[in-house]
């Protein structure tokens, strides 16, 4: 079992960095941090990518908000359990093991769309919905895992920003289908059930897919040091423990800036599905993926700029995006403002389409960013190979608590029209100091954060925390 597990019984899992550092070694291409960050983003472009593209279109394509957001609040429910186990789950079958659990559940709930926009069939909604939730806890606790690990340090940023480049591929494949499917319909509207028989026939693929991912044991990186990534207590123990993570002073002030981040994809998603035609909802989903992949790689390349120490990294990236999602929304609360009482619906021919759409397009974009620095985050406050694996679960099961809140919210339509981003704005405000108490100490002498990445960029002396 501990084969299958790569769970070693080492001693002392964690020691000193330098005692794992090794000299290059010739790499060969399937064992490689690349060809790893390739498989595992086919995994996601197959699951929660294509998941994406179907609520992209706005309530899962769907002319209604309401069932959808109802079955997506389900579904982050039981992703909060399912995220919370994952370390204890991941004991006994293994990272490599967990995320090919963790594929089997997109299907059953593209399904349900499938036979709702059909048929008008609603149970399977729900039901897809619960198997996707169960399985899905699992697959984004273990890819955010493999994700932070697997890559050398100096590259972390940038493989992670290349992994999410595929899930939000998902999202443009989806909108450009749609797109092509119902370019000549410029009134409100579902989609073309079409598009779900698609997406179900790719996201089925994700399963066969995850066979193809290496155990940490088998990665070869470039400067030959050995990916870390060990659970070494029985499953009651590692629950225990990943509880007492939750409550460290380090995750607990990040609650509130996952929030805003991760609350607004029922937000902009409703927006979207509530105020456009189908076909400008189809060209939402697909330009907007194009510029959040556009931004994530680009804030990726920032966060691997090592001769920039990572107190100035961390502050300028976070100030970056705080003060863009700021302004962003704001935007979108006169925006829907207004429209609670003119009840527009926008196609791209229309008079203040540009208005309405821009928003939507920059408020994804910010969710891609948001999400790349959490990641960033993770790998910065952990300090074991074990806690990288539970707080790589918290990040994502708190993600999903938030988002059960924000879809069941805007399940009810007042919410959907305005009150979605109302609290959305009121998130991202009392986020910014508990935040930044967390950012502020990256970089800074005696940090004792992030073990793998201490000699990756000049470290400044808690003097200066104050500056920059």
């Amino acid at each position: 079992m501990a084969d299958i597990a790569d769970v070693t019984t080492a001693e002392n899992p964690v020691g000193d960095p330098a005692d794992v550092r090794s000299q290059p070694v010739k790499v060969k291409w399937y064992r490689s941090v690349f060809y790893n960050a390739t498989i595992l983003g086919l995994c996601s472009f197959a699951a929660p990518g294509l998941w994406g593209a179907m609520n992209s279109l706005g309530a899962g394509g769907s002319q209604s908000p309401y069932l959808v957001n109802t079955g997506n609040a389900l579904t982050f429910c039981l992703m909060v359990i399912s995220c919370w186990l994952t370390s204890a789950i991941v004991r006994y079958i293994g990272i490599k093991g967990a995320l090919f659990i963790g594929t089997i559940g997109y299907a059953p709930y593209s399904a349900g769309l499938y036979l709702n926009n059909r048929y008008g069939v609603e149970w399977l909604v729900i039901v897809g919905a619960a198997f996707c939730g169960i399985s899905a806890g699992v697959f984004w606790a273990s890819e955010a895992a493999i994700a932070i690990a697997y890559p050398e340090p100096r590259n972390r940023g940038r493989i992670v920003a290349y992994w999410l480049t595929w899930t939000k591929i998902g999202q443009i494949l989806g909108g450009a289908v749609n797109l092509g499917l119902n370019a000549d319909r410029n009134q409100a509207g579902k989609v073309s059930y079409t598009v779900y028989i698609i997406f179900i026939a790719l996201q089925s693929t994700g399963t066969l897919v995850a066979l193809l991912i290496n155990r940490p044991s088998h990665v070869q990186r470039s400067d030959g040091t050995p990916v870390q990534l060990t659970i070494f207590d029985k499953p009651w123990q590692e629950i225990k423990a990943t509880t007492r993570t939750f409550f460290t002073k380090k995750f607990l002030f990040i609650i509130l800036w996952i929030g805003q981040g991760v609350y607004s994809e029922a937000v902009f998603f409703t927006y979207n599905a509530l105020w456009f035609s189908v076909r400008a909802r189809a060209l939402g989903s697909f330009l907007s993926g194009i510029v959040a992949v556009i931004c994530g790689n680009l804030l990726g390349l920032w966060l691997d700029q090592h001769h920039i120490s990572p107190k100035k990294r961390s502050r300028r990236a976070f100030a970056v995006i705080m003060t863009l999602q700021g302004a962003w929304w704001l935007w979108l609360t006169i925006n829907v403002t207004q429209y609670q009482r003119t009840q527009p619906t926008f196609d791209w021919s229309d008079p203040g389409f540009g208005r309405a759409f821009a928003v939507f397009v920059f408020l994804v974009s910010g969710f891609q960013l948001n999400y790349n620095f959490s990641y960033f985050i993770i790998g910065q406050i952990s300090s074991s190979p074990q806690e990288t694996i539970r707080l790589s679960a918290l990040l994502r099961g708190t993600e999903s608590a938030w988002q059960a809140v924000s879809y069941g919210l805007n399940a009810v339509p007042i919410m959907a029209a305005v009150g979605g981003p109302y609290i959305n704005f009121g998130l991202w405000g009392v986020s910014l100091l508990p935040a930044w108490l967390v950012i502020k100490n990256f970089g800074v002498k005696h940090d004792k954060t992030d073990i793998e990445s201490h000699t990756e960029g000049p470290i400044e002396s808690g003097k200066e925390q104050g500056s920059d």
